[in-house]
């Protein structure tokens, strides 16, 4: 087979300006809402791209664990690529796929960390396992083998028992967006794409751009 010839008409849905919402957190929502209800697998996951000191793009998917008019919020190892990417280069793009809807969602803007009360509140909301993984994972970093993590993941088990405090290098990240776009695909990839930037005022300008 050659990989060239791979096709696929996207014919499920239309986006069109009528009929989305002028503000795209409400937009996001929505589609979100509906990637959930779908049941695609894992309508949650999202790619962050952000750029190093030598202007090289590197790109990862993590889980969005909430959302609001404040911006887009995840959880990771501040010590981690990103993290050291981040502390460097505040601005990052996120991307949602969800390719049983043919629908993507891109944001860009400026990161900042959360509160520390807000990563703990949800630090302490997660399985036992992934608590104690946070301190045996040097997020990153190069490791002689697997066996690493499970000498470390049984000695932060031992020292912590059930009652691991957050690691200081752990905490959430919060992406305040000043663009979006929603992509929806359309048959002879005549794609609708629709583009919110913000503006000075705090609106939002909606445009079409084309496919």
């Amino acid at each position: 087979m050659n990989i060239a010839d791979l096709r696929k008409s996207y014919e499920k849905a239309e986006l069109s300006e009528s009929a989305s919402h002028a503000d795209p957190l409400l937009q996001f929502s929505k589609w979100l809402e509906e990637a959930i209800s779908s049941e695609v697998p894992e309508p949650n996951a999202m790619t962050v791209a952000t750029v190093g000191s030598d202007l090289r793009p590197s790109t990862r998917v993590v889980l969005i664990k909430g959302y609001d008019e404040r911006g887009i919020v995840w959880y990771t190892n501040y010590a981690s690529r990103k993290g050291q990417e981040l502390a460097g280069n505040p601005f990052a793009a996120l991307q949602f796929h969800w390719v049983e809807l043919e629908r993507v969602v891109r944001i860009e803007g400026v990161v900042e960390k959360v509160s520390d009360a807000e990563s703990d509140e949800y630090f302490h909301s997660r399985p036992l396992d992934s608590r104690i993984g946070a301190w045996a994972s040097p997020q990153s970093q190069v490791i002689e083998g697997r066996s690493v993590l499970v000498t470390n993941a049984a000695k932060y088990g031992a020292q912590f028992l059930l009652q691991p405090p957050r690691p200081p290098h752990w905490g959430g990240y919060r992406l305040k967006p000043e663009r979006w776009e929603f992509w929806q695909g359309r048959k002879s990839r005549l794609h609708d794409r629709l583009r919110y930037t913000s503006q000075a005022d705090g609106n939002w300008l909606r445009e079409r751009l084309a496919p």
